[in-house]
């Protein structure tokens, strides 16, 4: 296997009409100084550095801590049961493997498209376009699940506030009865409003609603473990490790966030130093609350009360003090705290469409930018697809697709870091993976074991999925690529 980029190279397998032969074409590689360059080049004209470390660890905690405890968890204890918080520590011990894996791969390629970058510069542009695709799905599905969950925190609010409750007919789409599931798209256009006015502001608002959803899963913490019974940690496993691997599989969903760090890099200051460190922090301290939070959750309630959804967390506290006081100070967070993971995915998945977009795989409108380095387009088009995928969709089939995509993406990256240890272990690295190859190996192998642990009707959304985006590969993206127009650029094997 060599590298070229020489004409000879590119058009050595040449086809009829002289067209490179499809194989190349489908493995033809973005080089790295190129990524690295056109991050470096749009200085003025393109995306604007503004963030340091404490901004990016917070965009990875903004988009990760809710999702599983304010959304998933509710879901996942009749599933598990008290072996939920084993789910946990499954879901995080195979996100930290692919946190590792991140860490190294954005220190050398800080570049906003994330996995979809680190596959383009690895494995090739066909697999590079299913990893963007995956992420589509990832990020797209993911907003709009969360943005669900928060219409059920609001609607909760209202309850414990008031003694009312929104109309069902708004507060769920028609597959569960209703007609749109209005609080689920307005919070995704608030958060498009917010993106609009620049990633600065945007960046400011988001550290606000974290430091309020830490605050409030503490608060949580500190009640509930008053009341914590070793009663009700037995039986322990009552579905087995068969329901721990499904609902670990179903809270991998709560781990996106540190890929959203990855997604900030051509707008972070430093990003070769502060990524790695920013995606490490993250990951820790994130997978430590879910742990305590779940703990103490399980602890306090029976699995078996585990009955209405999200909001099982507010009503322990209620149970536990006697008084609805801490439920709605919990509930008040919580609309906080989701509406961050909103802002912070929704942002990610411009960037993700960015990159894309610059590459010539999806349209130009996606990389256009405005007077203050936002992609206005892109935001506007993303947020009203997203919103009202919000409006009409339910919660579970949103999380497990997401959850599907996210691990798919995952393992690339940890193939991305064991094929440039091999092919470029010249690159200076800002962080490295320690136990390599081992352990991206052992990432690789983590993420497959939890999407098969996955039902088959998942598994049958998630290949129409790809069966989906590799037509629009070959109808679009492979020809009106910016390697098929510059040949020469690309890396190719020969």
């Amino acid at each position: 296997m060599v590298d070229q980029k020489s004409p000879a190279g590119t058009r050595g397998a040449a086809g009829p009409g002289g067209a490179p032969a499809l194989r190349q074409r489908l493995t033809r590689r973005k080089p790295i100084e190129r990524l690295v360059a056109e991050t470096q080049d749009s200085e003025g004209s393109g995306l604007q550095r503004h963030m340091g470390f404490w901004q990016l660890s917070m965009i990875g905690i903004g988009a990760t801590l809710g999702t599983g405890i304010f959304v998933v968890l509710g879901e996942a204890v009749p599933v598990a049961g008290p072996a939920v918080i084993v789910s946990f520590v499954l879901a995080g011990i195979t996100a930290l493997f692919s946190a590792l894996a991140y860490a190294e791969m954005a220190g050398m390629i800080p570049a906003s498209g994330s996995a979809y970058s680190y596959s383009y510069a690895t494995i090739g542009e066909f697999m590079a376009w299913v990893c963007g695709w995956c992420l589509m799905l990832t990020y797209g599905v993911s907003v709009a699940a969360v943005g669900v969950g928060w219409g059920e925190y609001i609607n909760e609010l209202l309850q414990l506030t008031t003694g009312l409750s929104l109309p069902g007919a708004v507060l769920a789409g028609p597959m569960e009865g209703g007609v749109i599931n209005l609080p689920a798209a307005v919070v995704v256009l608030l958060s498009m409003f917010a993106l609009l006015a620049g990633v600065r502001e945007s960046s400011r608002v988001n550290a606000v609603m974290v430091a309020v959803k830490v605050a409030i899963l503490v608060m949580f913490v500190v009640i509930a473990i008053t009341a914590v019974q070793d009663g009700n940690f037995a039986p322990f496993m009552p579905m087995g490790m068969a329901g721990v691997s499904a609902a670990g599989a179903t809270l991998f969903f709560s781990y996106i966030g540190f890929d959203s760090v990855s997604t900030a890099s051509e707008e972070a200051k430093n990003p070769q130093r502060d990524l790695p460190r920013a995606i490490m922090f993250a990951m820790i301290l994130v997978t430590a609350l879910y742990c305590l939070v779940a703990f103490a959750a399980v602890g306090a309630l029976d699995w078996t009360g585990f009955v209405d959804g999200e909001t099982s967390l507010a009503g322990i506290l209620t149970a536990v003090t006697g008084t609805p006081v801490w439920a709605v100070i919990f509930a008040a967070g919580a609309v906080l705290a989701l509406a961050s993971v909103v802002l912070v995915v929704l942002y990610s998945q411009t960037r993700i469409l960015y990159a894309m977009s610059r590459d010539g795989l999806i349209p130009r409108a996606f990389s256009t930018l405005d007077a203050k380095g936002t992609p206005r387009t892109n935001t506007l088009i993303t947020s009203a697809l997203i919103a009202v995928l919000a409006a009409l969709v339910p919660l579970g089939p949103l999380a497990d697709a997401t959850a599907i995509g996210t691990l798919f993406a995952f393992a690339l990256v940890n193939v991305a870091v064991l094929v440039l240890r091999r092919r470029r272990p010249d690159l200076p690295r800002a962080f490295r993976v320690p136990g390599a190859p081992v352990t991206p190996v052992l990432g690789v192998l983590a993420c497959a074991y939890l999407m098969f642990s996955m039902s088959m009707s998942v598994w049958a959304a998630f290949l129409v999925w790809l069966a989906v985006g590799v037509a629009v590969y070959f109808a679009y993206g492979m020809r009106r690529s910016v390697l098929e127009s510059d040949p020469e650029a690309a890396e190719v094997r020969s």
